[in-house]
Formats: C-alpha cells, sequence, structure tokens
C-alpha cells in the first residue's frame, strides 16, 4: 500500500496551489472537462479537497454516474460537500492499487498524480485504470512536466521535498508520462505556466 496520504495538507491545499501557481492548476484542469460527455461513467482519481465536481456539475448537472478515489480522509471530506447535482457519485475513501473496482469507464480522470508513486507503485495504478476504461474511452490527464527551463527543475524538487515531508510523497522524480500514455492516441493538448504543467486528452 502507498503511503501518500494528503491528510496533513487537505486544510491549506488549495490555498497553497494558488499562492503559487496562481489560476495555473485550475486552469489546466477546467481545460479538460469538455470533453466529458453527457450521461457518461467517470472515474476521478486523487480528486483532493474535490473543487472539480463543482465544475462538471456545472457543465453536467444530472445524467454522470462518477466514481471518486481519494486516499485521503480530510480531502475525502471536502469532497463530499461538494455540489454533485442530481448525478451519481460513489465515494472510495482508499488507495487507487487497493481498490476493487469491477465497472469500465467512458472517462478517467487523473489530476497531479502520477507525481507521488515511484515506478513499481505507478505502473500497478496505471494498469488498474488501463483496465477499467473501456475501449475508445479519454482518459484526462494533467501533471508537471520538465521542458529544459532552469526554474522548472527548482520548483520541482522544492515541491517533492516539501510533500515528502509533509505528506510521505514517495516520488523522487517526475515519471515519464508520455511513456505510460504511449499506445493512447493524443486528441488534444494545452500547456500552463511557463509549459510547466501539461494537460492531455488521450483516447484509448
Amino acid at each position: 500500500m502507498a503511503s501518500t496520504n494528503y491528510d496533513n495538507a487537505a486544510w491549506f491545499y488549495d490555498r497553497l496551489s494558488k499562492l503559487v501557481y496562481g489560476k495555473a492548476l485550475v486552469s489546466s484542469q477546467l481545460f479538460l472537462l469538455p470533453y466529458i460527455t453527457a450521461n457518461a461513467t467517470i472515474l476521478i482519481v486523487g480528486g483532493g479537497t474535490g473543487w472539480v465536481l463543482d465544475e462538471i456539475t456545472r457543465f453536467h448537472p444530472a445524467g454522470l454516474k462518477i466514481t471518486y478515489v481519494e486516499v485521503s480522509e480530510k480531502m475525502m471530506a471536502k469532497s463530499r460537500k461538494r455540489h454533485i447535482g442530481q448525478n451519481e457519485i460513489n465515494y472510495i475513501n482508499e488507495p487507487i492499487q487497493d481498490t476493487r473496482l469491477t465497472d469500465n469507464y467512458d472517462i478517467v480522470i487523473t489530476a497531479f498524480l502520477f507525481d507521488n508513486f515511484k515506478v513499481d507503485i505507478l505502473q500497478k495504478v496505471f494498469a488498474v485504470l488501463h483496465r477499467r476504461l473501456k475501449q475508445n474511452g479519454l482518459w484526462l490527464n494533467t501533471d508537471f512536466q520538465l521542458t529544459g527551463k532552469w526554474w522548472q527543475s527548482v520548483m520541482l524538487k522544492s515541491m517533492l521535498q516539501f510533500f515528502r515531508t509533509l505528506c510521505d510523497v514517495e516520488a523522487s522524480a517526475l515519471p515519464d508520462i508520455d511513456g505510460l500514455f504511449k499506445d493512447y492516441q493524443t486528441i488534444e493538448s494545452k500547456t500552463f505556466f511557463g509549459d510547466f504543467i501539461s494537460s492531455k486528452v488521450f483516447k484509448k
């Protein structure tokens, strides 16, 4: 079981992200939401404080079936208070690699998830999600990337060290996210915050 847990950061996480990144973390995820189709089945993993549920409901106030997986109890508590309209939602408070999912989904959403894991755990996590995404389904992913700008490496190192100390984040470097999706088709992509953040729509 992964030890990473954001309970210690739940009370200030959103405010800290805005302080450091401005609107970039939010904008990078909002960019992906128009790709959610009506009446879709959706798997959200690592949803944090759940603000994205409010935004999804703005697009689709009803008709969605959402499975929401979040390991942090305090993050989950915040997520349960979000507005979901008439959408159906199943909250699961445990690590995704330990979750026994039986449904298949039209859409998988992962935002700043993969940078938490060591390679062995990451591969297990990706395999679980890959199996649960329907053929021709969409995977909406947002995460950090390094494009050769010196300040990106400095910010990444500081960020990982901070959350390693506070939340037991296991990763010490960014994973090869594009490598994970090598068998997927990239439908759309956009970068934010000086190319440090990458949002992509992948099709299985």
